[in-house]
């Protein structure tokens, strides 16, 4: 980790809710050599961040407190004293562009846990050449918004690979639990947001399943029965009743961009989609139709002032203990791409016992860690620029294995 930099990392935006965890997990996990800093608008909302980071563990190298506003010149200051961001700043679409301009074009490393699609696909089209021609790695959305099903279909792509010595033809996932305690008043701002920032008509257009794609895509995908379009519910073998995903959008334009920038791993015909297990078909109709009419009344900026008086005020989100019983778990299935009437198939999954957003703290930070660590590993599969969390690898899932996430994968025998 030897550099001439004077940070091997700055957390940008700890003051908020994930920040805040975010930092904490630094504090009480990563190496106590670490040369680090925290980094925020405004010192007087920095100062008593340093100050618990501190308590949590004074047996460690303490990080430096900057004060950066988010102008060109001084994130440029910034980028050019650490190793690598980890950006907590949000509404990313609001704030963020600037931020990955500045590690763009000085060859520094980034992370964050954004979900906003459209965000992520307007900077790769801005500045994926930039950082990849400058040898920077820049992985957005490394929180629940989609590392979890990114990594997980990774771990199915690899098993199926090593097991079945062939490539995969197609993945189907869903959240097969999600006990959460709410969400944080950032995430509910950024979904009323990002409605005002862009048109639905071009907001439509970054949500396409491969929006992201790096390379071209398959020419033979599956298309849904129109009455899967309307209703929102499927049965498929060994995952059960599933019906449309509130993520699955980000997740699936997610794991698209990991099988287009590494399409000699994932296979050329690869497909993705993401599903959320329910109980029966009119549990999976109710969630569907909900969703979708969430969507067209959020398009109404009346709608979106009146939702705007009940949730969390930026910054905020349910209460630690209110998420100790917390629990993610994915379940996955992967068919090889075999020319067969009955191509093998691999079953995957991922669990986590704790709080959303601590998960998302501990994927920015442990992902940080592989790539100062696998600095050159990382660059040479994911050939660098905007790339994704699948582009870690196994020693992603590793780390991830020693802080509780699970990622176990087999073959079906049938």
């Amino acid at each position: 980790m030897a550099s001439s930099r004077q940070y091997d990392i700055v957390l940008l935006g700890p003051t908020g809710y994930t920040g805040r965890l975010c930092g904490e997990h630094i504090v009480q996990n990563l190496p106590t050599d670490l040369k680090w800093a925290i980094a925020g608008r405004n010192a007087q909302k920095l100062e008593p961040i340093a100050q618990e980071l501190k308590t949590l563990n004074p047996d460690r190298i303490q990080p430096d407190t900057l004060v950066v506003q988010l102008t060109s010149s001084e994130l440029k200051e910034l980028a050019q004293k650490t190793r690598l961001i980890i950006n907590c700043v949000g509404p990313y679409h609001l704030y963020s562009t600037p931020v990955v301009e500045a590690c763009a074009a000085n060859g520094t490393h980034y992370v964050d846990a954004t979900g906003e699609t459209p965000w992520v696909k307007l900077i790769v089209d801005k500045y994926h050449e930039t950082a990849k021609a400058n040898g920077a790695i820049i992985i957005p959305s490394l929180g629940v918004e989609s590392a979890p099903a990114d990594i997980l279909a990774w771990a199915l792509v690899k098993q199926v690979r090593e097991a079945l010595s062939c490539q995969t033809k197609e993945i189907n996932s869903c959240i097969k639990e999600l006990k959460s305690s709410g969400a944080s008043g950032g995430t509910l701002n950024t979904i009323l947001t990002i409605f005002d920032w862009l048109p639905s008509s071009e907001l439509m257009k970054s949500l396409k399943p491969f929006s992201l794609a790096a390379s071209t895509p398959p020419k033979d995908i599956p298309r849904e029965s129109i009455m899967q379009k309307l209703l929102g519910v499927r049965s498929i073998r060994d995952l059960g009743t599933l019906t449309t995903s509130p993520s699955g959008i980000a997740d699936v334009t997610i794991v698209h961009r990991s099988s287009t920038l590494m399409p000699e791993f994932y296979g050329n015909r690869f497909v993705f989609h993401q599903f959320l297990h329910v109980r029966n078909a009119f549990i999976g109709v109710a969630v569907h139709v909900g969703f979708m009419l969430g969507l067209a009344l959020l398009a109404l900026p009346p709608v979106r002032w009146l939702v705007r008086k009940f949730v969390y005020a930026p910054g905020n989100g349910p209460r630690k203990e209110n998420s100790l019983n917390d629990r993610l778990e994915y379940h996955a299935v992967a068919t090889a791409d075999q020319n067969t009437p009955a191509p093998q198939r691999v079953f995957g999954k991922l669990t986590y016992e704790g709080g959303m957003y601590l998960l998302t703290g501990v994927l920015m930070a442990e992902a940080a860690m592989v790539i100062l660590k696998e600095e050159e590993k990382v660059k040479k599969v994911s050939r660098g620029g905007i790339v994704t969390s699948a582009t870690l690898g196994q020693d992603f899932v590793d780390r991830l294995d020693n802080m509780g996430c699970r990622i176990e994968t087999k073959v079906f025998q049938y």
